[in-house]
């Protein structure tokens, strides 16, 4: 299981406990995290194969893997379930997702310095083997260069219009949204308010 998908030791172990529950209803499971704080989160992303998901779509997973973590019980104190969708500016916590993204924009992280840097900005160009590769700027001139993917600490989409319209065309292609909702978000992109379209949560608490 990569890293990117769950970090931390209990972000594993929850990992190994949800997976085959989401998996065997027809998901895929995108990021685990159990952030803490006055009253810890466990905050789970998933989505269907074709990368959308519905609002009833979490309340069922959420319904699922609450039955089983109650049996498995790996976090001790009280905690909130969060399922959600990945949203727009998706963490790429998989290799495939630098694919299925290739041409969009994406900020990406390594864990140790590359060539002086840990950070990187620009357009997904694809995977080759164990690689991401990604296009940037060195010296005024576009580059592509390749981060094998162990070494990524980090990575997320960069909400940008053609990301925002791409999405959403998906989603009217797939009957998740009419015309004329597709209509009037395109207006609002060609207006410059780039606020991300609500993504559907859903929480328990535990």
């Amino acid at each position: 299981m990569s890293d990117l998908v769950a970090k931390a030791a209990i972000d594993r172990r929850i990992a190994e406990i949800v997976t085959p529950v989401i998996e065997g209803m027809g998901y895929e499971l995108v990021r685990v995290r159990l952030m803490a704080g006055k009253s810890a989160t466990l905050q789970i992303m998933a989505q269907k194969p074709d990368g959308t998901i519905e609002v009833d779509d979490c309340g069922k997973i959420s319904t699922a893997v609450s039955a089983v973590l109650d049996v498995e019980d790996p976090i001790s104190d009280a905690y909130t379930l969060e399922v959600s969708s990945p949203g727009i500016d998706r963490p790429l916590t998989r290799l495939k997702d630098f694919d299925q993204w290739q041409g969009f924009e994406a900020k990406i992280e390594t864990e140790e310095l590359i060539d002086g840097r840990r950070r990187f900005k620009g357009a997904l160009a694809g995977v080759e083997g164990d690689e991401v590769l990604i296009e940037i700027e060195e010296q005024g001139e576009a580059v592509t260069i390749g981060l094998k993917f162990e070494w990524l600490s980090d990575a997320k989409l960069v909400l940008t219009d053609d990301l925002i319209r791409d999405v959403l065309r998906g989603r009217k292609d797939a009957g998740l949204i009419d015309e004329d909702q597709f209509d009037e978000v395109e207006t609002v992109i060609d207006g410059d308010d780039e606020d991300d379209a609500p993504t559907g949560a859903v929480e328990e608490r535990h």
